[in-house]
């Protein structure tokens, strides 16, 4: 690049001078023909006027030789000047346009310069654009082997789907006519309950005494003051329950709608079996919704919820006012008025839930509860509490998501070992 510059400012130099020195030389014939000319011209002049008057001629021919000479040497003198200054000007040119020439150059390779990094970056984007087509070929590819194994995992899925639900199927089938001879056998087994009642003479005094009572707090007021199985009668019906009547916690004369303590009885029921009871009273069991219904149907009733974990520490939740309706309005829960020392806050479900069980979706969750904890509850949108869980026996590595449980008593993974639910009238 810097050969061809140099080259370039010669050439300019070269035809610079040579148009100095041809207009020098212009310059130069150019006065020696006008000076000729004039030297011919006045000679011609002095030649006609010699013969008339020589010596006066003479002398005003060399006046105006000197003066001519004078004025030639002057016309001279400035036509040198001129050609100087215009040879000046042409320097001053020739100077600039090397000095722009050479800034030219400068600017020349710096676009070189910048041009060769482009066309670098260039190179290193290109490359960098193929590797990334390539990966994304990759991805592409990998992407569409995912895909198709998904399809072959979703269709292996739905084929075991379908034959889980005929398998469910067959499943419902047969838990159907299981529902339908344990129904019979529960009526049979009622039936043969009322007539030993009603033909059993032992004690038929003091049994006459207890089934007159519609709840544990009319017995204890009565003076029996032991906790164990007592009999009711709700007033103007013959039809009796056997409660446990807890007459020790809080003032006594509880009557107890739960009880868990051993994991010894199933609590996945269907809704009748919650409905009439199951269990027995001295152990574990469930009173009923309908007998809980009717009892909080005829006054103000009050709540308390006895825990006992696996460390043998106890806690309680109080609640002043509980009721339960009635079977068309799916059994719906109405409590208030949360105290104890279960949780600063109440792990129960919010007044207004209905209760459902494994064959009575009633909650307010697509996920169906019942079926998930394993137990009929008042289950909201599954909730932080289900008493009617599995009972798993043990702690924290034994418990999950289907056990019994009371969320804001030591959290949702703490194991309980024994619940009670009792309820007793609100003024006693």
């Amino acid at each position: 690049m810097k050969g061809r510059g140099g080259e370039k400012q010669r050439r300019l130099f070269s035809i610079a001078l040579k148009t100095f020195l041809s207009l020098q030389k212009t310059t130069i014939i150019q006065l020696e023909s006008y000076i000729q000319d004039n030297v011919k011209t006045e000679m011609a002049e002095i030649q006609r006027n010699a013969v008339q008057n020589q010596t006066a001629a003479m002398l005003e021919i060399g006046t105006n030789l000197l003066t001519q000479t004078a004025e030639q040497t002057r016309k001279l003198t400035s036509v040198e000047t001129q050609v100087l200054n215009k040879t000046s000007r042409l320097e001053i040119q020739l100077l600039e346009h090397s000095l722009s020439t050479n800034k030219l150059e400068k600017q020349l390779l710096v676009q070189t310069q910048e041009i060769n990094k482009l066309h670098e970056k260039n190179s290193f984007l290109e490359k960098k654009v193929l590797d990334l087509e390539g990966k994304h070929e990759e991805e592409l590819r990998g992407i569409k082997a995912e895909k198709l194994e998904m399809q072959d995992l979703v269709s292996k899925q739905n084929e075991i789907i379908v034959e889980l639900e005929l398998q469910l199927n067959t499943s419902t089938v047969n838990n159907t006519h299981l529902q339908k001879q344990q129904t019979l056998l529960m009526e049979t087994v009622t039936q043969l309950v009322n007539l030993v009642s009603q033909y059993n003479q032992i004690s038929a005094v003091s049994k006459e005494k207890q089934v007159t009572f519609k709840d544990c707090a009319e017995i204890y007021k009565s003076g029996a003051t032991t906790s164990g199985v007592y009999a009711l009668q709700f007033p103007n019906s013959t039809e009796t329950v056997k409660v446990f009547c807890n007459m020790e916690s809080s003032g006594g004369g509880w009557t107890v709608i739960q009880h868990r303590t051993d994991g010894t009885v199933d609590f996945h029921r269907t809704w009748k079996e919650y409905k009439m009871g199951f269990g027995s009273p001295s152990g574990e069991y469930w009173l009923g919704n309908e007998y809980v219904h009717k009892l909080t149907s005829r006054g103000v009733y009050s709540l308390r919820i006895q825990l006992k974990d696996w460390e043998n520490q106890e806690a309680y939740s109080h609640y002043d006012q509980f009721s339960v309706g009635s079977e068309e309005q799916n059994y719906r829960l109405r409590v208030q008025g949360y105290s104890g020392t279960a949780g600063r806050t109440s792990s129960f479900s919010p007044s207004g839930t209905d209760f459902s069980a494994k064959d009575a979706d009633n909650d307010r969750c697509s996920c169906r509860c019942s079926q998930m904890a394993t137990g009929g509850w008042w289950f909201d949108a599954c909730g932080p509490s289900n008493l009617n869980g599995i009972y798993y026996p043990g702690g924290l590595s034994t418990i999950k998501y289907n056990g019994i449980k009371w969320h804001y008593w030591k959290g949702p993974t703490h194991g309980l070992k024994a619940v009670s639910m009792m309820i007793k009238p609100a003024d006693r």
